[in-house]
């Protein structure tokens, strides 16, 4: 099965945030053709601006590997990391610094994204596979309907205060 194969899996886990009210984003972990991690946003709900669903990943695969006696700096140069959005900066520069073998990705993140806003792989000094675009199209139209209604968790605006 091919890394483009496993996006409509991230997909799922995207809209399960969108149903949680979080900004909908997913991820999956590829690891030796499975996948050993999955998760989606879960900013809102933690009230934790970490928990992206990369880091939600990232915390499964350290999981995973101490459960099964293995070396995470053994294991992430060989995962392929498919996302529904483009990688934050923090999330690009985490997967960069554990050098995960690729990235995949739905749509851009032109207000935060670890190569559209900043060029991550030029800072950190490591370049990997990064592959945007696919179903790019699905992705912004899952951004849309978050945007559409009201962030409960989002700090009050300058000017309704």
């Amino acid at each position: 099965m091919a890394v483009d194969d496993f996006m409509e899996e991230a997909f799922a886990e995207a809209r399960q945030a969108l149903a949680s009210g979080e900004v909908p984003v997913g991820c999956v972990f590829i690891y030796n053709g499975a996948i050993i991690a999955r998760g989606g946003n879960q900013v809102n709900a933690t009230k934790n601006a970490s928990r992206h669903a990369e880091f939600i990943c990232i915390d499964q695969v350290l999981q995973y590997c101490s459960s099964n006696k293995l070396k995470h700096s053994e294991v992430f140069p060989h995962i392929s990391v498919v996302v529904t959005v483009e990688p934050c900066i923090m999330c690009s520069a985490a997967l960069h610094d554990l050098r995960v073998k690729e990235i995949v990705y739905g749509c851009a993140n032109d207000r935060f994204g670890g190569k559209t806003v900043v060029d991550v792989p030029l800072v950190v000094g490591h370049h990997l596979n990064i592959k945007g675009g696919l179903r790019a199209d699905e992705a912004m139209e899952l951004l849309k309907d978050f945007y559409k209604g009201e962030n409960p968790s989002a700090p009050m605006a300058k000017s309704k205060r």
